[in-house]
């Protein structure tokens, strides 16, 4: 029998489903696979940090390997990548691999949208940073950003900027009750940013806040090599210009913006990590759950496993068990209670109402 006679575009043609062989579902191990950690996206390709505080520490560019076309890859995602490692200028490794995520900041577009947008994963503090004026605070926002960041399981630092135009005592009366720590910067002081520096030191703290507060400003005094763009706020509408367009995360320079030198001659470069976003105007909560809300207030989740099923905790659900502990409070614990439960049901009803 003569042999079919092959061109020379047979190789690119798809074989037939029926004569080819099922492509396996077992994947390569990729024993020799190194860990880095997610510092920036652009257009599909991905920064990585490669033996993160160890003198061999290198910037690799990588991609996603085809199994993972449909999983997201975020900054601050520890990731395992194969191939060319090295860092060198052109090279490209592929991502084969997302490690666990021990927190994933979520937001949606509004509290209609299914869809989650990830923020950044790993991160283990929000710092929800808020001018005290050009532009006005909005509680409204912030306390939108303390319900998802409770949700993900983060601590909450609020800063507030610009308060050498008006006082923060207001606002920081208004969110330590509900065990979120405040600290204030100024313009005219530029020492006051050490405050800030302090609370960021060894962890890895992700920044949110509106266009205009002074979010990339603060960035760039703490980390001085950052260069982010800044803007001014629109005299007419009294907002800011987005300026930041892409999270990245920034190591925060160890000992403060000069650095400090390890005892070997290396940088000591394990001072923390900070996430600039990009300004947000709205911080859906469509994805949080009132049980996750309420573990973050842990004497009220004691109380609340007595409420009837499928109460709200508001302050119209009848049958609250929340109002009976209220009610049985003694004169002295009545006015710490009633904080409280204020405070959370204050969270509870952002989280059901639109900002």
């Amino acid at each position: 029998m003569a042999r079919r006679a092959v061109d020379e575009h047979a190789q690119y043609a798809r074989p037939s489903k029926r004569g080819s062989r099922p492509r396996t579902k077992q994947r390569p191990e990729h024993a020799d696979a190194v860990t880095g950690m997610v510092t920036g996206v652009d257009r599909g390709r991905y920064t990585l940090v490669v033996d993160d505080g160890t003198p061999h520490e290198r910037t690799v560019l990588a991609m996603k390997a085809r199994e993972l076309t449909r999983t997201r890859v975020v900054v601050g995602d520890r990731v395992d990548v194969v191939g060319d490692t090295t860092g060198d200028e052109g090279t490209l490794s592929r991502i084969v691999r997302i490690q666990d995520r021990s927190s994933v900041l979520r937001r949606t577009a509004d509290d209609t949208d299914p869809y989650e947008r990830i923020v950044v994963a790993n991160a283990d503090q929000l710092v929800v940073v808020t001018a005290l004026a050009q532009p006005e605070p909005r509680t409204g926002m912030i306390d939108r950003c303390v319900v998802a960041a409770y949700d993900a399981g983060m601590d909450v630092l609020l800063c507030l900027t610009k308060a050498d135009l008006a006082d923060p005592a207001p606002l920081r009366d208004l969110y330590t009750p509900i065990g979120v720590e405040v600290v204030v910067t100024r313009r005219d002081d530029p020492t006051s940013v050490e405050t800030v520096r302090e609370r960021l030191a060894g962890r890895t703290s992700v920044l949110v806040g509106h266009s205009g507060v002074g979010k990339s400003t603060l960035i760039n005094a703490l980390v001085p090599d950052a260069d982010r763009a800044t803007g001014v706020v629109n005299d007419v509408t009294g907002r800011g210009r987005h300026t930041s367009t892409s999270a990245v995360a920034l190591r925060l320079p160890a000992g403060g913006p000069d650095g400090v030198v390890a005892p070997d001659g290396t940088a000591d470069m394990d001072d923390g990590w900070v996430v600039d976003t990009p300004g947000v105007r709205s911080f859906g909560l469509a994805h949080v759950e009132t049980g996750h809300l309420l573990q973050a207030f842990e004497d009220l989740a004691d109380v609340a496993a007595d409420c009837p099923r499928g109460c709200t905790h508001l302050a119209d659900a009848p049958d609250c068990a929340l109002d009976d502990w209220l009610a049985a409070s003694s004169d002295d614990e009545r006015p710490a209670r009633e904080a409280r439960v204020a405070s959370f049901r204050r969270l509870l009803t952002a989280r059901h109402t639109a900002d």
